[in-house]
């Protein structure tokens, strides 16, 4: 995409780091003013820190972008918390946890910025899921299911949303090279990266650029999902 002088104003969620930060830049470059929510500052035209589990402060955050930026034109839901245990050791806080933030964090996210879309009659979301919530995993089951949980509701949201002006889809990485993934992950050991075509983990701009085609192809794509994991999961 050749940048533009002002692409319009967009809110990414998890902005401070990792897959978020590298979303956030590549909007940036696009032309587009970004908005950041996190725990922690952001590098963005408007940083915001934000709980993504806190509705009402959800709620003042966007109020707060429209104020400052503008309207939002684009909303991108990167973040997340990843952990990697077995069932048996999965508790019912950790459970709780990650499905706070992963799909809880994603769905009152949509819901707080929606409504200034709606009103404009225009606006796209992209979800962030994971391949593993498309093929599944092991050793990792409470992530993979609120990722799977996000494509069930953003196609959801997309069917809700049809003549709106609000166009949803989602991207689900695979294995990315951020510091979520610790150094000594079973996603990083040799015999599974051996198995990708890339002989790699996917980079977080190769990510950011799939929520870049969603962002530019509007209502080509409703209710999409696309999944750059290197031939992961195919």
């Amino acid at each position: 995409m050749t940048p533009t002088p002002d692409s319009g104003v967009a809110i990414v969620t998890g902005a401070a780091s990792g897959l978020g930060a590298a979303v956030a830049v590549a909007l940036r470059t696009a032309g587009w003013r970004v908005a950041g929510f996190d725990l922690r500052s952001s590098d963005t035209a408007l940083s915001v820190e934000v709980d993504v589990t806190d509705a009402a402060a959800l709620s003042a955050a966007a109020a707060r972008v429209t104020q400052e930026l503008g309207p939002a034109d684009a909303l991108v839901t990167v973040a997340g918390i990843y952990e990697e245990l077995p069932l048996e050791s999965i508790t019912d806080e950790r459970w709780d946890r990650m499905l706070a933030v992963n799909i809880g964090g994603t769905v009152k996210t949509c819901a707080a910025v929606l409504p200034q879309m709606l009103e404009r009659r225009s606006g796209a979301i992209v979800t962030i899921s994971s391949d593993l919530g498309l093929g599944g995993s092991q050793g990792d089951a409470h992530y993979a299911a609120t990722k799977g949980a996000i494509v069930g509701f953003s196609r959801s949201l997309a069917l809700e949303l049809e003549g709106s002006g609000v166009f949803v889809n989602t991207v689900a990485p695979g294995a990315a090279d951020t510091p979520m993934l610790a150094a000594d992950s079973p996603w990083r050991a040799e015999s599974f990266l051996a198995t990708l075509p890339a002989g790699r983990l996917v980079r977080p701009a190769e990510i950011a650029a799939a929520v870049l085609f969603f962002l530019e192809v509007g209502s080509a794509c409703v209710g999409q999902v696309v999944s750059p994991n290197a031939g992961a999961t195919i």
